[in-house]
């Protein structure tokens, strides 16, 4: 393959107590508070392992985030036990661990260059991957450190002066960068390029190089929780294993990239049917809480992400099912479970684990009187928002 930098590895880290030590609690097997719903898409997988949990590992040293995960719901039960680890919910440590894979890189920030258009700092491209756009120098032009505002830069053809005009060039360019393979399978999924949020944007570029031109990207993942008898609780899904990243992983309810053209609440609202079958008059209910940001550099990927956060307070008898295959199926957990997964594992997609941390400050299960609550909570904001 002519480019292995865009694979993300992830490690999933497990270990368990002798089975002797280990107990189930009788609320966790009660139906009522965790089922399992399959989704109307069924998806083959034979290649799941199940094992005893004495001799359970899960072992990803080298899986990428296009790398199959093959943990089962049972593995995920056993895991968020208090018993598992008893009196660890004070201990921040597996939430920071979480924040830093989602913020690898910063040594590697001289590395790259500034992407300049109309005078304006875009995004950044790796120099070694701005050096291929050299050939495309009708639609990128290099600048060498002159001493100007910028040093070495990479800046748009000014020739192009419109973005429907630049959004199609481009796009050109991208699909011969991906036959190169410098750049993921093209997702034709647009994302807006602008130097700030809400302003003007410059062009639109797809999905899969959004990261190797450092360009703000944004997303809206929503948290569906459940009232009962006191007690909160989350829907998480699993990924299909069919996904073209993170699959099998397991994340949060609904939520996805906020692509060119659509507001952040009506994305909320489009992503609930789709990935949850939530109809409209629920989850026009979804609440606007906040934002987390991050900073991953990776190899030529350099992600500036802002994920917006949403609450969605469910009715009690609503079963979530899922409409466009994403999903392999959901769990209703109690919200100190997932906290449990969350810190124990790396079983979730990685930025989801931010916006369920952000839900756990929010909601009380992380208090000021744990050591880190403000080293913790300031970290979840470790991006740039402007």
């Amino acid at each position: 393959m002519a480019c292995n930098f865009h694979h993300l590895t992830q490690t999933i880290r497990l270990s368990f107590p002798p089975l002797h030590n280990f107990k189930v609690s009788d609320a966790f097997t009660n139906k009522s508070l965790i089922t399992t719903f399959p989704v109307r898409f069924s998806v083959h997988s034979s290649a799941k392992l199940t094992t005893s949990i004495r001799s359970l590992r899960v072992d990803t040293a080298s899986i990428s985030y296009r790398s199959s995960c093959t943990f089962t719901w049972d593995d995920v039960f056993r895991v968020s036990q208090p018993e598992y680890s008893p009196d660890d919910s004070s201990d921040l440590r597996g939430y920071f661990e979480k924040i830093k894979i989602c913020n690898r890189g910063s040594e590697m920030q001289s590395e790259f260059f500034p992407f300049i258009i109309e005078d304006q700092v875009a995004g950044y491209t790796h120099n070694r991957f701005a050096s291929h756009l050299r050939k495309y120098d009708d639609v990128f032009i290099y600048s060498g450190n002159n001493g100007g505002r910028f040093g070495s830069h990479v800046k748009l053809n000014s020739k192009l002066k419109t973005a429907d005009e630049r959004t199609r060039v481009v796009g050109e360019v991208i699909k011969c960068l991906a036959e190169e393979e410098l750049i993921p399978d093209i997702q034709n999924e647009l994302y807006p390029v602008a130097s700030t949020f809400g302003s003007p944007i410059f062009f639109s570029l797809d999905r899969a190089a959004a990261p190797y031109f450092g360009i703000k990207a944004y997303a809206v993942p929503l948290n569906g929780y459940v009232e009962k008898d006191g007690q909160k609780f989350l829907w998480i899904g699993k990924r299909s294993q069919v996904k073209s990243t993170y699959p099998g992983m397991l994340d949060i309810l609904a939520g996805g990239g906020l692509p060119h053209g659509i507001a952040c609440g009506e994305n909320i609202i489009k992503e609930c049917q789709e990935e949850a079958g939530i109809p409209r008059s629920i989850s026009n209910r979804a609440r606007p809480v906040g934002a987390v940001s991050y900073t991953d550099i990776n190899g030529f990927s350099y992600k500036r992400d802002v994920i917006f956060c949403y609450d969605l307070k469910l009715p009690e008898d609503f079963v979530p099912m899922n409409q466009d295959g994403e999903v392999e199926s959901f769990q209703l957990m109690p919200v100190a479970h997932v906290a449990n997964v969350i810190r124990r594992t790396e079983f979730f997609k990685p930025n989801c684990s931010l916006a369920i941390i952000d839900f756990l400050f929010r909601h009380g299960y992380i208090r000021p009187e744990y050591f880190g609550y403000l080293d913790l909570l300031q970290s979840l904001r470790r991006g740039d928002f402007s």
